[in-house]
């Protein structure tokens, strides 16, 4: 059973578009973009800051996710080397209310908040290491 002229024009068609897409979503993994002005990271988390704490971390992660488990190693050894930055991890199965206030879709996704709650910037996906000294350095001064 063949397929006719105009199924195989749609379905060349789906692939295109799902490669564009594919390649769009590549390209945006873990790239920085802007705060988006979303709710106060720290009351999100269920957390205040610490003296010592400048910039909060809010990994969101799914139980399911292997890129999730990159994030958090990431994340971890960058607080280590930088006392003033506070990752936390959230489970968004287990508080979903978190990722429609951050207008989450995906995850990893990691939003960085300054001591008063503000979002400064947002990564979906594994966060590039040089991204995450950028940060580290430019926040924490």
């Amino acid at each position: 059973m063949g397929l006719s002229a105009a199924g195989v024009a749609v379905l060349i068609g789906v692939l295109v578009v799902a490669t564009v897409a594919g390649l769009v979503l590549r390209r945006r993994d873990g790239r920085v973009t802007q705060g988006k002005g979303t709710g106060n990271g720290w009351d999100l988390a269920g957390i205040d800051p610490d003296p010592a704490d400048r910039v909060l971390l809010l990994q969101l992660s799914s139980p399911v996710c292997t890129p999730c488990a990159r994030t958090r190693e990431q994340l971890t050894a960058l607080t280590a080397e930088h006392p003033d930055l506070r990752h936390v991890e959230v489970d968004v199965a287990e508080h979903p209310g978190i990722a429609r206030v951050l207008h989450v879709l995906r995850t990893p996704t990691t939003v960085a908040f300054d001591r008063a709650g503000t979002e400064l910037l947002r990564v979906g996906g594994v966060p590039r290491r040089a991204d995450l000294q950028a940060l580290s350095l430019e926040e924490t001064r």
